[in-house]
């Protein structure tokens, strides 16, 4: 057997000894023959999978044009239908193979985190995994979910498009079934007029357009009528806070009972949306919601710069800080959204207007460091610039690129430009941590660029959401790459065995990665993870020319709005081309 074994062995060898043919041209030729025939059916089969790629993607540019046209014929008052996002399947179309294995590495990372917030905080706010020690790599975890909006299962509802958009229908059913069941706003709690508005009110709202669903509109109605009284001030301008039980308004002490500018001027979207969803005119007008910006707009400033504190018994503002970063951001986004949500009509083209005014504050805020010329945005309190810029403050490069089409050929390019050099800025305060993910804020000194200030980081949205907007809007696979390197830090330094934590210190190493902290942030599957799937997603995933993000990055579908006299319905837009923050675990966020 042996021999047997040995001989077959040997006349195997044979064939594929390169010797064996060079005395036999023949055979070689033989052999050549076939490597020729199988290569160029394998090259002709590559041809027909490109063309067959490139034939999809003409196909479905026609159908979406198709759709359009279908909107345009519709002028009644608006019926949601369901966005059945198999019928673009994303994996069919014709993109490059990287971006293909970075979008499923970050859906693996949203399964982690959701799968996590499941098993362990399943209906509550937010997941806590607490290490049980000393907080090291790898340090076993007690994990439970925590009420941080007063048990209105804020993940859960935040969470609802980021799973429609990225396929997983399954776990978006489950959630579906646990609204449908569990979820009640009848508690005695002070809810943040603003958070429970962007996370829960957008959140339900944009899980109705996308999946067509009324249980997610009705909750939506359940949970607006419950803030409602938050208005009833001589100013219209609202309070912050509300109890969802007695609908007692107030706000909190330690703003000297003022109103903060992001909180009050952050509930646009969603509160005109919802009276467009339902046909119900008391949430836009009944409440007076755009009349904060009346209100605003009355001794709106030459810069457009407001102060984030306001009296809403007099409607007038405080002496405070003026900002883009906490407490102000949002105010500013919205201007410039509720003109893209209304489809840029005139109905609401003061909104841009007023938006262009600031924008020419904050150009006069932007300075640069010595010696590699970031760009960044300062603060101001009365006269005095401060040379300090939050990370919350990088919505604003994808802020001012998307705006910038607005303007005429040379303001446009002008905008765009310093767009770029506000994400550069924003991208480096990652890079330039050990962890690289980036703290709180950066102060800047002469001569040493930026400095760490609040060297936290809890996962924040800001500049990954930038860096989506900008490569929609150039095209630049650079801001792709630079969302990459991200998404790495959060993976190397954030990820647990129980989903994601934020780091205590950014600029701080133990075992090779960050000192971590105990809190999976809603926001972080809402956002972060959302505007990073979209990032390696082709453009017509949630179109910028059919839907606009709240400031939670809740997609919301735009429809035209009219004017009063130009008639009393609207339809449904068609070819249309932050951030105020989180009461974080660390107080304002």
């Amino acid at each position: 057997m042996a021999r047997s074994r040995s001989s077959s062995s040997s006349t195997t060898w044979r064939y594929i000894n390169p010797a064996y043919y060079l005395k036999r041209p023949k055979r070689l030729a033989l052999l050549f023959i076939a490597f020729v025939s199988v290569s160029f059916v394998f090259w002709d089969r590559q041809t027909l999978v490109r063309e067959h790629e490139e034939e999809l993607w003409k196909l479905k540019e026609e159908v979406l044009q198709l759709q359009n046209q279908l909107e345009e014929l519709k002028h009644d008052d608006i019926p949601v239908h369901k966005t059945n996002l198999t019928t673009m399947n994303i994996d069919d179309l014709p993109i490059d193979p990287i971006e293909i294995q970075r979008r499923e590495k970050v859906k693996d990372a949203m399964i982690h985190a959701w799968t996590s917030y499941e098993k362990y905080a399943w209906g509550h706010d937010e997941l806590q995994s607490k290490p049980l020690k000393a907080v090291f790599f790898g340090q076993p975890q007690s994990k439970n979910g925590v009420d941080s909006f007063g048990g209105l299962g804020a993940t859960l509802i935040d969470s609802l498009d980021t799973l429609y958009i990225m396929g997983l229908h399954e776990q978006f059913q489950k959630a579906r079934e646990w609204v449908v069941t569990s979820l009640d706003f009848n508690k005695n709690y002070d809810a943040s007029v603003f958070e429970t508005t962007i996370r829960v009110v957008g959140g339900l709202l944009s899980a109705y357009d996308l999946s067509g669903d009324n249980v997610f509109l009705e909750k939506a109605k359940d949970i607006a009528d419950r803030l409602l009284p938050a208005w009833d001030t001589p100013s219209g301008i609202p309070y912050n806070i509300i109890n969802l039980v007695n609908g007692n308004a107030h706000n909190p002490g330690w703003t000297g009972g003022d109103s903060i500018l992001a909180d009050s001027g952050t509930e646009q979207l969603e509160f005109i949306a919802l009276s467009q969803r339902t046909g119900d005119p008391k949430y836009q007008q009944k409440v007076f919601v755009e009349n904060v910006i009346r209100e605003l707009n009355k001794t709106f400033p030459a810069d457009g710069l407001l102060p984030i504190y306001i009296n809403p018994h007099k409607g007038t503002t405080s002496y405070s800080t003026i900002t883009f970063g906490a407490m102000g951001d949002s105010f500013y986004e919205y201007l410039l959204k509720v003109w893209i949500q209304g489809n840029k009509t005139a109905a609401v083209k003061h909104y841009r207007e007023m938006w262009e005014t600031s924008m020419k504050g904050l150009l006069s805020l932007v300075r640069r460091t010595e010696p590699s010329s970031f760009a960044y945005i300062s603060e101001k309190i009365g006269s005095s610039l401060i040379d300090k810029m939050d990370e919350l403050a990088c919505f604003a490069p994808g802020m001012i690129a998307l705006g910038s089409s607005g303007y005429g050929p040379g303001e446009s390019s002008k905008f765009l430009s310093l767009a770029e050099e506000l994400a550069w800025t924003c991208y480096n305060f990652y890079q330039s941590t050990p962890t690289k993910l980036a703290g709180e804020n950066y102060f800047f000194h002469s001569g040493q660029d930026m400095t760490v200030g609040t060297s936290w980081n809890i996962l924040r949205p800001e500049t990954v959401e930038s860096l989506f907007y900008l490569w929609r809007l150039t095209g630049n696979k650079t801001y792709q790459d630079w969302g990459w390197n991200i998404f790495q830090a959060f993976e190397k330094n954030s990820r647990v065995e129980a989903g994601y934590v934020g780091l205590k210190d950014v600029s701080t190493l133990i075992v090779n990665t960050g000192v971590k902290d105990n809190m999976m942030q809603s926001f972080f599957l809402a956002e972060t993870l959302k505007y990073l799937y979209l990032l390696f997603s082709p453009p017509s995933l949630i179109s910028l020319d059919e839907w606009v993000f709240n400031t939670e990055a809740h997609p919301l579908r735009i429809v035209s709005r009219v004017a009063p006299g130009e008639g009393s319905k609207q339809h449904k837009a068609t070819n249309i081309r932050v951030r105020a923050r989180r009461e974080g675990r660390f107080g304002k966020a």
